[in-house]
């Protein structure tokens, strides 16, 4: 029987707590993982980013994604009410060895980050071959 787990759905407004040299709020983006044969697939919401303000680095295990994003008021103006909170992005992940660490590849579009990351050869599953002996 599979084991089933629990996952907590995290408040939007969740903030992560960084040293940085810029000002403003730093969200953890909302992450799916999707398992295939062959890789994982993570796709991490990131509305308000572009392709050139993202970062992926790894270093060691420790994959993170983050992203700087700008509120665009235009000169002159200041929001007079705003229901949509504008911040940077910031998530780490540790990766296995079952992660072939130098095939990942990344992808964005429409604010989604999809981050495409191979399987070891040594993990993915195979075909046995039965031979008549």
């Amino acid at each position: 029987m599979a084991k089933t787990k629990e996952i907590q759905k995290r408040d939007k407004t969740d903030v992560q707590s960084v040293e940085r040299t810029r000002s403003g709020k730093v969200f953890i983006p909302d992450v799916d993982i999707i398992d295939a044969e062959d890789h994982l697939t993570l796709l991490a919401d990131m509305p308000g980013a572009d392709n050139k303000s993202i970062d992926i680095t790894l270093e060691n295990r420790l994959l993170t994604i983050q992203a700087n994003v700008s509120t665009s008021v235009p000169e002159g103006f200041k929001p007079a009410y705003q229901e949509y909170e504008v911040g940077d992005f910031r998530r780490s992940f540790t990766l296995d060895d079952t992660i072939d660490r130098e095939k990942i590849k990344a992808d964005f579009k429409n604010g989604v980050l999809k981050l495409t990351l191979p399987k070891a050869e040594a993990v993915k599953p195979r075909k046995i071959e039965v031979r008549t002996v």
